[in-house]
């Protein structure tokens, strides 16, 4: 079981801290500007809070209005707390057609929060620093699992960084950002 609550708070204070005229600012997540990466991350926190409380259904529809930040704020205090139910880590759930166990969509929830705060950071120039046993639970993560993803093209190609570089640069690097 991982915490994701740390991560979700970071990224809280950083949603807080985004100008509107931020929000059309491109990313280093190629498809997405600012604004329509805090679209992505609201329906991927909705999802993955579903799956943490059982409720796997039909992905929720998500308007980009105004609001999207305090939205998706609120909406990353709930997938935290979902996620802190030990029961959330258990059983399998099909997402977009993809049957996994929760364990592992606990893990993509958490990777999608640290990787995408991370681009949001960088496309703002905003800080994004997290504990080290927040950064070390997402970097064994994504090592173990990008290479092997079930979803071809889910992630970049890998970016070599040294050995020695900070975490946080490491797991972006093995999710196709260069740091």
């Amino acid at each position: 079981m991982i915490d994701l609550k740390p991560a979700c708070h970071r990224m809280i204070t950083l949603l807080d801290r985004i100008a509107d005229d931020q929000l059309t600012s491109p990313t280093p997540c190629a498809e997405y500007d600012v604004g329509d990466l805090i679209g992505h991350l609201d329906e991927v926190s909705l999802g993955f809070t579903a799956v943490a409380r059982k409720e796997v259904g039909e992905p929720a529809v998500v308007g980009l209005g105004d609001g999207r930040r305090e939205r998706l704020a609120g909406q990353l205090r709930v997938l935290g707390e979902a996620w802190d139910d030990p029961a959330a880590w258990t059983g399998r759930a099909t997402v977009i057609g993809l049957e996994l166990a929760n364990e592992l969509w606990g893990k993509i929830a958490f990777t999608e929060v640290v990787v995408h705060g991370w681009d949001l950071a960088k496309a703002t120039g905003l800080p994004f620093e997290l504990p080290g046993e927040t950064l070390r639970a997402c970097f064994d993560h994504v090592a173990a699992f990008v290479p092997s993803a079930p979803v071809e093209g889910l992630w970049g190609t890998a970016v070599e960084v040294p050995a020695d570089a900070p975490l946080l640069d490491r797991i972006v690097a093995i999710t196709g950002r260069t740091p």
